[in-house]
């Protein structure tokens, strides 16, 4: 017999099997929603699943025991052990029992439903003068009527959510009666909005600080025929959240560099040729590999920031941005990207990617990176500057590769591939020389990427 747990902090979105049924070892049983996707969780070892001890709509906490898979029985017995393992889904109101909209929760309330964000970083908590966490990211007030978590989420069902959201109320103000505090459809719908401004009212200052206090407070204009209001998706929320304590308590710096990339274009057409669609490398797998096995050197800008230390991670996982499709981004980590080999990372790349796009990743696909790449190459982008992910002291920017006029070696003009970089690092970290220093040896690297395959 073992225990399901969490792997991340989030809402249980909804269970993929039920009490009784069979699963083996790595099929998936349920769905959480994090700060920026839907995580999957997975059956680690095979059996029946004999108890749940969490509903669709808790908020969990990473670790936390959520169920049970023993050995075998029938479905009968784990039921009655369901029962008494979740004691608080005898207490929840007959209506929503009944409710289908309370056992199903579809893309756009996994995506949009209300929340408050998570726990401020340790990198604000250590800085001095650092806002306070939960008070300093909620919407209005931070709430105080017992449906929050100790880290400041807010307990409500899957169907509050959704009627909240309809309605524009902002679930912080709502007071829950159901187990634990927590929010049912009933408080919702009974809610008087003259108590409390509305999300909408608040939208405007909340995104311009990503929740910290806007400089000012705006009005906004008038809802009307040239005028649509949009509420913030939870992503929304949490990258404009993150970015703006980037921007505000890291202290970046920037350095430049320009790349030949005639030999790495050349060296990855003859890697590919003969190799089937989903097994060919990008130019991008081919910078993680090179970004990764320059940290091997600088390590660091391997390191983050905690206020009164640093923390040097001795494995390398680079962080890889992902445009969504429906807008926002997601960094999937390239775990150990030094030491795995560039054909295996770049097919493990593809799953992460095609996972991301489609909303349904791993726990391991978003954690543990120690630095990042952000590449708008294909975007015909030929430089810009990417934003820290705290704590991490740095984050790569590479631009398309364009033909341009070059100098050659002898003095004549031609016709050359280049390439702009960009590195971004926390000056609390390193300093420029670093940084060059770094990037001197990415270019070298890259302009002989042989070197990246022995």
């Amino acid at each position: 017999m073992s225990q399901i747990t969490a792997s991340m902090d989030g809402t249980l979105l909804n269970w993929l099997k039920n009490v009784g049924d069979s699963v083996n070892q790595g099929d998936v049983i349920a769905e959480v929603e994090a700060d920026k996707a839907t995580v999957e969780i997975e059956a680690t070892e095979s059996g029946v699943i004999s108890a749940v001890s969490a509903q669709p709509g808790d908020e969990i906490k990473t670790g936390q025991a959520i169920g049970t898979i023993g050995e075998g029985g029938g479905a009968a017995a784990p039921a009655k052990q369901a029962e008494a393992a979740a004691p608080k889904q005898e207490q929840t109101p007959a209506p929503e029992q009944a409710s289908p909209e309370a056992e199903y929760v579809d893309e756009e309330i996994a995506k949009e439903g209300q929340k408050a964000p998570a726990k401020q970083s340790p990198v604000l908590a250590a800085t001095p003068g650092a806002p306070a966490g939960n008070a300093a990211r909620t919407n209005g007030a931070p709430a105080s009527n017992g449906s929050t978590t100790d880290d400041g989420r807010i307990k409500a069902s899957p169907v509050a959510r959704k009627i909240a959201e309809e309605k524009g109320i902002d679930l912080a103000q709502v007071s829950g009666t159901g187990p634990n505090g927590r929010i049912t459809k009933e408080d919702v719908e009974g809610f008087t909005p003259s108590a409390a401004p509305t999300k909408q009212a608040e939208a405007a200052p909340a995104a311009a600080s990503g929740g910290l206090s806007a400089p000012a407070a705006r009005k906004l204009p008038a809802e009307g025929p040239d005028v649509e209001y949009i509420d913030l998706t939870t992503m929304r929320k949490r990258i404009a959240a993150v970015t703006v304590e980037s921007k505000q308590w890291i202290p970046h710096f920037y350095v430049t560099t320009e790349i030949d990339v005639e030999p790495l274009l050349a060296l990855r057409k003859q890697i590919n040729e003969g190799l089937p669609e989903e097994s060919k490398i990008s130019v991008n797998d081919m910078v993680v590999k090179a970004t990764a096995l320059t940290l091997r050197q600088y390590p660091n800008l391997n390191t983050h920031y905690y206020g009164d230390r640093f923390v040097r991670h001795k494995r390398i996982n680079i962080g890889i941005a992902v445009a969504l499709p429906k807008g926002g981004l997601i960094n999937v980590v390239a775990q150990d990207a030094d030491k795995v080999s560039l054909g295996t990372m770049a097919a493990k790349n593809k799953e992460m990617f095609a996972r991301a796009r489609e909303g349904k990743i791993k726990p391991e696909d978003i954690t543990g990176a120690t630095f990042t790449v952000s590449n708008l190459g294909p975007y015909n982008v030929e430089h810009f500057l990417a934003i820290i992910n705290p704590p991490e002291a740095g984050i790569l920017a590479v631009g398309t590769a364009s033909k341009v006029p070059v100098v050659k070696a002898d003095g004549t003009l031609g016709v050359g591939n280049r390439m702009k970089v960009t590195i971004s690092v926390d000056h609390r970290v390193s300093d420029g020389a670093e940084g060059a220093q770094y990037l001197q040896a990415f270019k070298t690297l890259l302009e002989n990427p042989m070197r990246m395959l022995v």
